[in-house]
């Protein structure tokens, strides 16, 4: 019996094709594609811009350099989150300060931000955890208190506020990555900053080219943060089908509920009212993790825990003030959140494979 895996990137003629033309036409930097990309994920998500680089992490850092953060400012990060949220912000010289999640829904608390914010603060990275759009209130405390809104919109793609935006047109600037195991990838890694504002907008493309103006003149720090060719060629048409990616997803996810509603032991992931969740993950908060993961793992299916160790105690942020510190939700739910295959590949059998695995441990 094959084993079910957390993801299964999609490849197939289509994007075989476009990456091949691409290739064949001898325009591999700086071309027609990744201008098309850019462009055409902007409007599906409906923000002003969106500039193509060469991963998430390296989006986050570019929003960092928008908003012209650095030495002796505060950036407010959800401590249950990717590293790449926290190191950013020491990439660009400014200081991390960790805060709690929701009980709910494990995106960045309000409370919390408001208990952490001081004069120095600067922005806050609100990360759209697993697929799950931060509260709405965020922007609006954001601009009460003259705060950047930075998205991690890194698993994300396709979430929305039901009638309203999707993920990428919320913030100030929103970080995608394309990595095979995301809702939409690139045939390797990727990355997009993606923006609201016009004063924003002006900048992006050039800090991904080492800063430069149509001239080559250099007028501000960038790098070449590029993404090839190809690789937007290939996301472009993986955007064509996100949506319907999207619908098998939640259609998953809506099963996996029904099933797990009242497994013992088990909690079922919440859904923030009026939004559509992109569903990148699927994470059941378990009482006895590795159990499950055992009784997974011996039936052919793989698992991960989300996220074990929070950002504000691994060991790059040994000597950082909050590095000892508890909090409440985090503490409580890191080694718990167990997540389950849910990629849009999956097929019907593997679906109640799934099912029957997870509901077996309360026989």
């Amino acid at each position: 019996m094959e084993r079910i895996t957390m993801a299964r990137p999609s490849w197939d003629d289509e994007m075989r094709d476009a990456a091949v033309t691409t290739l064949d036409s001898l325009h591999w930097v700086k071309g027609p594609q990744g201008k098309a990309f850019g462009k055409e994920f902007s409007e599906y998500c409906g923000a002003l811009q969106g500039t193509p680089c060469q991963s998430g992490s390296v989006a986050l850092w570019g929003a960092l350099r928008l908003l012209e953060i650095g030495p002796g400012d505060e950036v407010l990060v959800p401590s249950l989150t990717y590293i790449a949220t926290a190191t950013c912000v020491s990439l660009v010289g400014a200081t991390p300060v960790f805060v709690d999640v929701e009980a709910e829904y494990w995106c960045v608390d309000l409370d919390a931000l408001e208990a952490a914010r001081t004069e120095r603060t600067k922005a806050v990275i609100g990360v759209h955890l697993f697929g799950q759009l931060c509260a709405p209130e965020l922007q609006d405390w954001c601009e009460n208190h003259n705060i950047a809104y930075i998205e991690d919109a890194a698993q994300a793609h396709g979430a929305s506020q039901k009638g309203s935006k999707k993920a990428g047109a919320l913030g100030d600037v929103a970080c995608f990555s394309f990595f095979p195991s995301k809702n939409l990838a690139v045939g390797g890694e990727g990355g997009m900053m993606m923006t609201k504002r016009a004063d924003l907008a002006a900048r992006m493309d050039a800090l991904v080219n080492h800063g430069r103006d149509a001239r080559l003149e250099s007028h501000e720090l960038g790098s070449n943060l590029r993404m090839s060719e190809v690789t937007a060629a290939i996301g472009r048409v993986q955007l064509q089908r996100l949506e319907g990616w999207l619908e098998r997803r939640r259609n998953i996810a809506a099963r996996y509920h029904a099933a797990f509603a009242n497994v013992s032991g088990i909690s079922v992931p919440k859904i923030r009212e009026d939004t559509e969740h992109a569903w990148h993950q699927y994470c059941l908060l378990v009482d006895e993790p590795e159990a499950l993961r055992e009784t997974l793992d011996g039936k052919g299916i793989d698992s991960r825990v989300y996220y074990a160790q929070p950002c504000h105690r691994q060991g790059v942020y040994s000597n950082h003030p909050q590095h000892n510190d508890k909090f409440e939700v985090t503490d409580d739910v890191a080694s718990r959140l167990v997540a389950i295959p849910i990629h849009h590949q999956l097929t019907e059998n593997e679906v109640e494979r799934i099912i029957d695995a997870v509901t077996t441990i309360q026989s």
